[in-house]
């Protein structure tokens, strides 16, 4: 009883920190925003690249060199969204040398299957770094509460989830990639962000009620196959966590995963609420 009371106390104080980061650096001015979030991308990457390194058959340094580019396309996508730039197409230069960059290098490596190596780098660009260079335009194009929402619907849907899951759940969500989740435990979580999204509407501007309430079901819909994704990742590579960084968390990407579909699918969700609207 004494360990998992230890246990529960080091993942809530985890937890709360780890919320009051996010919450912090979203509130109190973009360039909090911009620091805290780049090295979320950095270091989430790095975790991604490290759980694949021996699949990658990837040349010395690669790693260095993939973890600067998911930078570097962070900071290509804030410079885009910030209006206060005015750099046209020249903010894509550093990012484009990255690319090429990383072609090149295979060339170099006398390995068997070079496919394997651009394969992983450009994978952990696209499901990694490009979700958090998206949050930039979940910031300036719309506002820091929305993005900040996101991640609050996220996380109540969790709570939902877990709470009814654990008390009801019989019915298996996903049972052959995540066991432990459940149909009434995705209700749940469901209900439960669409019930946030509503008071949040009563208090907040930008959107109507019903573009609040979708907004909370993107989330929720897209953050369970974030969360699905990661963990068919991790069942694939046989590992638990995807790191140890968090204690009684795991890893960012463990951290991260709805976050991962959930950013660009809000957007998408956005775009279309507003030209309808």
């Amino acid at each position: 009883m004494a360990l998992s009371l230890k246990t529960l106390a080091i993942r809530t104080l985890t937890g709360a920190v780890f919320v009051a980061i996010i919450v912090g650096s979203i509130l109190y001015n973009q360039y909090s925003f911009a620091f805290v979030f780049a090295a979320f991308a950095a270091m989430a990457s790095a975790e991604f690249y490290r759980l694949v390194e021996d699949l990658t058959h990837a040349p010395r340094g690669t790693l260095f060199v993939d973890i600067l580019g998911s930078v570097l396309l962070f900071i290509t996508f804030y410079i885009y969204a910030d209006k206060n730039f005015d750099i046209s197409g020249i903010i894509t230069v550093p990012y484009l040398v990255y690319f090429l960059v990383r072609f090149i290098m295979q060339l170099y490596d006398k390995v068997e299957r070079p496919l394997e190596g651009w394969a992983y780098s450009f994978l952990g660009q696209i499901y990694v770094a490009l979700p958090f260079a998206m949050c930039n335009v979940l910031y300036f194009r719309f506002s820091p509460l929305i993005l900040l929402s996101l991640f609050v619907f996220i996380w109540v849907n969790d709570t939902g989830a877990y709470l009814v899951g654990c008390t009801i759940g019989r019915h298996r969500l996903f049972e052959r990639i995540s066991p432990k989740k459940s149909w009434e435990g995705f209700w749940g979580g469901l209900i439960l962000a669409a019930a946030t999204a509503y008071v949040a509407s009563l208090y907040l501007g930008i959107l109507n009620t019903w573009q609040w309430i979708g907004l909370a079901l993107v989330c929720s819909v897209f953050g369970t196959w974030g969360d699905l994704c990661e963990s068919l990742i991790k069942r694939s590579l046989n590992v638990k966590d995807s790191g140890k960084i968090l204690p009684g968390h795991g890893g960012w990407l463990d951290r991260f995963d709805s976050v991962l579909l959930a950013a660009p699918a809000s957007i998408l969700y956005l775009f279309i609420a507003f030209s309808i609207g």
